[in-house]
């Protein structure tokens, strides 16, 4: 038996209070031996961060693009013959099956960074595999399918983290809690985007379409049945998949393999908002549809009463909803603006300073800082960590199923064009036999969760 699936055994069979014991005899300078399934362009931070990481072996890359795992072999292992100082290091596999790296005994953890219709099936089965598993987000494209990935990865003891980094910046951090601990109040209303997604050969949409697009050939080197996978087939075209990468998510417009605003955005600041506001284990209970006259844009209601209000831009928050001062500064994404009894603040990444009021809410707020720096966070090394100490990260499974669900509840609204109401513990639409169709999709065989 492999080293780290005795210990995830013996955490299983001895509990919390035996596991920390035989962690502290090992040498604290053990490398985590990491493979990467996906070196696209989100694949390839990861694959730079962690091929330079002195707690990380990167000993597999993994992808079906045949020029992306040969660039991607080619970098690790001239990142580590650097920090090793052993020139012309050779101990990187470049492998297109995810399969061949969840076999390898010497691989305790994996970085999953494939497209969305990937990442809950791979998750799962590096889970049944012994390993632990960092995951992109949206971890699933349907609620179910992370329900079922979630169960799995607790069942199996595996260390789970989302890619939420955002949550993981200090002054992002700091912000949550402030609102967490009731520095606001009560929140009355929180405000995050949603937009229209262009989808090609067709109109702007609010969520994900599959268009008919015309078979190209295949470019050499990519195995493009592997690339959809467990996917509805599609021929290969250029909008999917292409060297070099065109952008962050190409593919996202399909609903095949993507899911619209939820990859772009939204599940980025619906773990931050979620946490902010202490319902980042459950989620809302009705969904308003704005063809239902109640609110301007589409509104989630939780249980408490909270309001998140899904706006395409934020000047609908101080010019339509009048929730902050005529003069208010708003910009930015991946977050969200929180107003409660006491005053408002923001949680945006990548538009400059956090902006809130009155101004001597700031007092305790006490921020270190009101710049926002998306790359200073401690999210992988949090997960790093906890793959040694076996604690729960920061993001973990459950957390990353209901980041992804918020968003799949106000896709599945905007496709019906209606208002819903949601059962959180349940997890179902009460009495709603056509929303509840939604919850899942079939898998091409032979995959399947």
């Amino acid at each position: 038996m492999h080293r780290r699936q005795f210990l995830k055994g013996a955490a299983a069979l001895a509990g919390p209070y035996v596991l920390p014991q035989l962690l502290r005899a090992e040498p604290p300078s053990e490398r985590i031996g990491v493979g990467l399934i996906g070196i696209g362009c989100m694949g390839s931070g990861h694959m730079r961060l962690l091929a330079n990481h002195p707690g990380v072996q990167v000993l597999a890359v993994c992808d079906v693009d045949r020029l992306r795992r040969d660039r991607a072999k080619a970098y690790v292992e001239e990142a580590c013959a650097d920090r090793l100082g052993k020139g012309g290091y050779r101990g990187c596999a470049a492998v297109n099956d995810f399969r061949e790296v969840l076999a390898r005994q010497d691989i305790d953890a994996v970085v999953v960074v494939t497209p969305d219709h990937w990442h809950s099936l791979l998750s799962a089965e590096a889970a049944r595999a012994g390993k632990d598993v960092y995951c992109e987000k949206p971890v699933s494209l349907t609620i179910h399918e992370s329900r079922r990935m979630a169960d799995t990865v607790r069942r199996y003891a595996c260390v789970f983290q989302t890619g939420t980094q955002y949550r993981s910046i200090p002054t992002i951090r700091r912000i949550c809690q402030f609102v967490r601990d009731g520095g606001l109040g009560k929140v009355k209303s929180v405000f995050t985007l949603w937009g229209k997604y262009h989808i090609p050969t067709g109109t702007p949409s609010y969520y994900p379409r599959d268009p008919l697009l015309p078979a190209e050939p295949t470019p050499e080197g990519l195995d493009w049945n592997l690339w959809v996978g467990p996917g509805r087939w599609r021929p290969y075209n250029h909008a999917y998949h292409r060297n070099p990468i065109p952008g962050v998510v190409p593919w996202v417009f399909c609903d095949s393999f993507g899911a619209g605003a939820i990859t772009g955005y939204h599940s980025h600041a619906a773990d931050v908002i979620q946490y902010a506001i202490g319902a980042e284990r459950s989620g809302p209970v009705e969904i308003f549809h704005p063809s239902g006259g109640q609110y301007p844009t589409l509104t989630c209601r939780y249980a408490d009463g909270t309001l998140l209000h899904h706006v395409e831009h934020w000047g609908v928050v101080r010019d339509v909803y009048k929730a902050v001062p005529a003069g208010a500064r708003l910009a930015g994404n991946f977050g969200g603006v929180f107003v409660g009894e006491r005053g408002w603040v923001t949680s945006m990444t990548t538009g400059g300073l956090v902006e809130g009021g009155p101004a001597e809410m700031f007092e305790s707020l006490a921020l270190e800082t009101r710049e926002v720096t998306p790359g200073n966070n401690n999210h992988h090394a949090n997960w790093l960590e906890c793959i040694r100490t076996r604690h729960v990260p920061s993001c973990d499974q459950e957390i990353g199923h209901r980041s992804a669900s918020l968003g799949h509840l106000v896709d599945i609204a905007y496709r019906l064009g209606r208002s819903l109401k949601w059962d959180p513990l349940k997890e179902e639409f009460p009495g709603d036999d056509q929303a509840n169709r939604f919850l899942s999709r079939a898998m091409r065989e032979p995959w399947q969760i």
